[in-house]
């Protein structure tokens, strides 16, 4: 599987975010097992450090991932 820069995909499934509506106090969904490896797959294509994202492993409409929210 070919990824391009802004791509993630913690699980081996290509996930495509457009990186640019991922403003500061929004938050994104990404369904997922291997919630470690998204989190360093959010903060690489996005280009933010993860000090400045805050997020949490959690159940959203019967499918397990990490809700990510962007601080700043």
């Amino acid at each position: 599987m070919r990824l391009l820069g802004s791509d993630i995909a913690p699980d081996g499934v290509r996930i495509v975010v457009d990186w640019s509506k991922f403003t500061p106090g929004t938050s994104i969904f990404i369904p997922c097992i291997n919630t470690k490896l998204a989190i360093d797959h959010v903060s690489d294509a996005c280009g933010i450090r993860k000090s400045e994202l805050k997020y949490r492993v959690c159940v959203e409409n019967g499918k397990y991932g990490l809700r990510v929210w962007r601080m700043k």
